[in-house]
């Protein structure tokens, strides 16, 4: 068996598992569903710093990680974003993430990072679009006749 050919599917299932995921903590914040906030029981009120702009970051980039659709940037994005979410929130109670809470924050951290590194996998929408591209035959380019121009 070839495991080199595996490394691309692998990749995508890795990226699919941890997009689906931040998507739901999206979805519980922004809108309370799946129980709400994790720490209210309900949605975050539109607006508010920085939960519900955390949360809408989760939401959009989470999506866009599930789907492979502009994946390194939303994966970069979502990496700073619980960078922050760690440095601020949970850090200052603590320096180890089993003291301070911070283990889903570190965790989705570091996935998203490597998924900004790594890319997408082969079954991403980003990998579709540009196989179509590649593909596709280049735009005509019109010819110009040399003009004369007196010297």
């Amino acid at each position: 068996m070839n495991v080199s050919r595996l490394g691309g599917p692998t990749l995508s299932l890795y990226r699919i598992v941890i997009g689906l995921l931040f998507t739901l903590h999206g979805l519980s914040s922004v809108f309370g569903l799946f129980g709400g906030n994790p720490m209210t029981g309900k949605a975050i009120p539109v607006g508010t710093w920085p939960g519900w702009w955390a949360a809408l970051i989760q939401l959009v980039c989470g999506a866009l990680v599930l789907a492979g659709l502009f994946t390194r940037p939303a994966a970069l994005l979502a990496s700073g974003s619980m960078a922050y979410a760690y440095f601020v929130v949970h850090q200052p109670d603590g320096l180890l993430p089993l003291r301070n809470g911070g283990e889903l924050s570190a965790l989705f951290c570091w996935s998203f990072l490597l998924i900004a590194v790594l890319g997408p996998g082969s079954w991403a929408l980003d990998t579709l679009l540009a196989r179509r591209r590649a593909d596709a035959p280049p735009a005509p380019v019109a010819e110009h006749e040399p003009s004369s121009v007196p010297a």
